[in-house]
Parts: C-alpha cells; sequence; structure tokens
C-alpha cells in the first residue's frame, strides 16, 4: 500500500499534509502511519492463514510505546533483545507471556527480570547463556521456558551487516552443535524446551534462503523427536524485506503457501518475528533545508544541507541504505534544479542522507525522506549533542505527538554537574 502520497502536489501521510505536523511540531520529525501498520500486519497474518502461526513484533525496529500499542491491539506478541524493550512491552500494555527473549548477551539481571515477568521463552544463543537461565531459574525457583536458536550457516544474501544465519556471524548454535545442547537443556529440571528458533538476517527480498533454513530446523526436529525430544514450535525470526528502491517486495504469500506445504501433516506451531515489513514504509523523517551550496567547480558536488542529520537517521552512513527522498511541497519559482547531495549539520563526512538526487529545491523546502519507520528512530542518537526528533503517529485525518522534541536539559539531566 501507499501511505504518502500526493494531493494537489502536496505529500501527505494518510490525509495529512506534512507542512500541516512541520508547522506544528517542527523539524526534523518522524510521521508515522497507524494505517499501514495495521494493514502490513493483516497482509502477514492473511498470508499465514490456516496455520498456526504467531506474530511477534520486533521490536528493535521502532519501539515508541504508541507503536507498541498499536501491534498489542492488533493481538501480536513481542520479540524482544534486552530488559529495556521488556519493560518497553510491559509499559505499552502488552502481555510478557507473548513474549520472545532473542539476543547474544542477556545478563543475570535481565533474565531474572523476564522470569519473574513470565515471558513465553528465552532464545538462548550460546552453551554457556543455558547454563546461566537455568542457574537463575533455580535460584528463583521459576522453570524457564527455551528454545535453542540455531545458525544453520545459510546466506541471506542481505547487507553484511545485516547477516546474522552464517556461520562467521556472533548469533545463535552451530547446528552441528545443537543436539548435544538440548539435551543438556532436557535433563535440565530447571528448564522447559519448547521449540527451535532461527534468524538468518535482515532485509531479506526472496523466501528462498529463509526456506532452506526451515527445511534444516525440520531435520533437526525430526533428529531430536527420535531422541524423544519433541518440539512445539518453529520460530524462523523475521527478516522478510521491504521496497526502498529497487528490491523487489517480499511476497508473503508464497512464503505462507511454503511454510504451509513443508508443515503439512506435522504439530508445530510457527512463530515469526517481523519488525521493519510492519512498520518500514509507514514512517517518513520530516526535514527542512537550510541552506544550498551549489558545485564550486565543474566536477563537484551540490549540497543540500538540512536539518536531520546521521544522528537523526543513521542507516544511510552505517549500512549505505538507500531512502527515497521527495520534496514536500511542488517547486517554488526560485528553485534550483540539479543533482544534490542530502547532507545534515553533524560534524563528520559520513553525514548524509542520500547522494545524487535529481531534486528541484530552495532553502526552506521541507524534504520527506521515506521509509525511515525502521531502525530509524530507535538508531538515533545525541551525537553533537543534538537532540533527537519528536515523533508524530498519523490515524487517518488526524495526527499527535506520541514522543516530544528532546531538549538539551533533557540531555544534561542525567549527567552530574561536579566529578
Amino acid at each position: 500500500m501507499t501511505t504518502f502520497t500526493r494531493r494537489n502536489g502536496m505529500l501527505h501521510a494518510d490525509e495529512v499534509a506534512l507542512p500541516d505536523i512541520a508547522s506544528a511540531v517542527g523539524t526534523p520529525c518522524y510521521v508515522y502511519s497507524r494505517r499501514h501498520f495495521e494493514a502490513q500486519y493483516q497482509r502477514l497474518r492473511a498470508a499465514l492463514n490456516g496455520l498456526d502461526a504467531e506474530i511477534c513484533y520486533a521490536v528493535k525496529a521502532n519501539s515508541n510505546l504508541a507503536v507498541l500499542r498499536v501491534f498489542a491491539a492488533l493481538g501480536a506478541g513481542f520479540d524482544i533483545v534486552s530488559g529495556g524493550e521488556l519493560q518497553r512491552v510491559i509499559s505499552a500494555g502488552g502481555d510478557p507471556a507473548r513474549v520472545v527473549f532473542s539476543g547474544v548477551g542477556k545478563s543475570a539481571e535481565e533474565i531474572d527480570f523476564a522470569l519473574k515477568m513470565g515471558i513465553a521463552r528465552f532464545n538462548v544463543e550460546s552453551a554457556p547463556e543455558l547454563e546461566r537461565i537455568a542457574a537463575r531459574a533455580q535460584l528463583l525457583s521459576r522453570r524457564a521456558a527455551i528454545a535453542i536458536r540455531v545458525n544453520p550457516d545459510v546466506d541471506a544474501r542481505t547487507h553484511p551487516y545485516i547477516s546474522t544465519g552464517l556461520k562467521s556471524n556472533k548469533f545463535g548454535v552451530p547446528l552441528d552443535q545443537a543436539q548435544a545442547l538440548y539435551r543438556r537443556a532436557a535433563d535440565s529440571q530447571w528448564l522447559e524446551v519448547h521449540g527451535v528458533a532461527c534468524h538468518i538476517g535482515s532485509q531479506i527480498t526472496s523466501p528462498a534462503p529463509l526456506l532452506q533454513a526451515f527445511d534444516s530446523l525440520l531435520t533437526l526436529c525430526d533428529d531430536l523427536a527420535a531422541q524423544g525430544i519433541e518440539l512445539q514450535h518453529i520460530d524462523m525470526g523475521g527478516g522478510l524485506g521491504v521496497h526502498y528502491h529497487d528490491e523487489p517486495e517480499f511476497d508473503a504469500d508464497a512464503y505462507g503457501r511454503s511454510l504451509a506445504t513443508r508443515l503439512d501433516g506435522r504439530r508445530l506451531r510457527l512463530a515469526l518475528e517481523p519488525g521493519r515489513f510492519l512498520v518500514a514504509n509507514g514512517g517518513a523523517l520530516l526535514t527542512r533545508i537550510e541552506y544550498l551550496k551549489p558545485a564550486a567547480a565543474a566536477g563537484g558536488h551540490s549540497f543540500a544541507v538540512v536539518d536531520a542529520g546521521m544522528n537523526d537517521l543513521i542507516r544511510p552512513a552505517l549500512y549505505q541504505a538507500w531512502h527515497d527522498v521527495q520534496p514536500v511541497a511542488p517547486p517554488a519559482p526560485d528553485a534550483h534544479s540539479g543533482r544534490w547531495q542530502i547532507v545534515g549539520p553533524v560534524c563528520e563526512s559520513a553525514d548524509f542522507l542520500a547522494h545524487d538526487r535529481e531534486l528541484s529545491i530552495a532553502p526552506g523546502d521541507l524534504l520527506a525522506v521515506l521509509g525511515a519507520g525502521a531502525y530509524g528512530m530507535a538508531q538515533s542518537s545525541n551525537y553533537n549533542s543534538r537532540s533527537r526528533p519528536a515523533e508524530v503517529l498519523v490515524e487517518g485525518s488526524r495526527f499527535h505527538v506520541i514522543r516530544r522534541r528532546e531538549t538539551i536539559l533533557d540531555q544534561l539531566r542525567l549527567e552530574l554537574e561536579e566529578a
């Protein structure tokens, strides 16, 4: 679906004109569409129709409380990777009993918190972690439900920084070591073996590598069943890709059909942990042009300096990610046409939002950086002592602020005045 469209030449988020948001809230700010989030969730739910399947929203993609409430209201569970994310889910009204705790570095304090809150299960990523969870469960006299995250050594064919399923990655347990770890877990009176988990990467545009990994997990399930260890579910993680530029749209329906074929006759529940797929294209970063710096000499670059920087949206600098950049309003008579580098005010040469964009723009114009609903605000920082932007949720023809803009006093509040 298309969330950001033009009406009489003006870019809108659903029925709300983006200049109205900028006037009310200022820039930079993140703008999200509740309608898009709900439609994407229902689209995936329909693709899994007929399967015993659970969708757990990956909180790391966009952890704003209002966004979490949207998915809680839809009936989603949650995939977390920290104790802080668990607290966010609870604060948003999510059910801890539908929370899956992933991540390679769970601390004792985080494990204790999760056990006390009664989460659904831990996705265990190493033998030492398994021992720690068992020890903390014994200390608290609570049995811990676990799945072991297996690393199937499958290439997700994505950016190396978001590839997680190869043997060279830090995530999960190698497939050839998983059975021994399951036997250790099954022998522990403080652990309940529930299933197997896998997550091979992010921004995957074809179901093929996911299905290759899934087949490996089915074989593992059969091998464990022969040893008397019956698993209840397979958690395939997330990673479903979205269209940013020239990528094909991930075929969720084909993925669902292929999973259904493979699960036919098996009493295994399916879990998916999408994040980007649900929220990426439902968000935009709204920014205003401060200055134009035309190329000083032949072969040089022309720069559009905007008020949003890499501290607000680090994906282009970190992943060389491509985001569509569109002027919010039609070009003014004094607009300058050309090929522009969209850069921010941060004191780094890596501070850019887009390279080589053909635009007709003028100082003061609003730009919308699209596809920014996932891993935008969630990865933002206070680098250069810049305050993080506001966040706005659009609901049809209305919008409201779901996180106010930070101030410098917010930043200073946690720091001691004297050493």
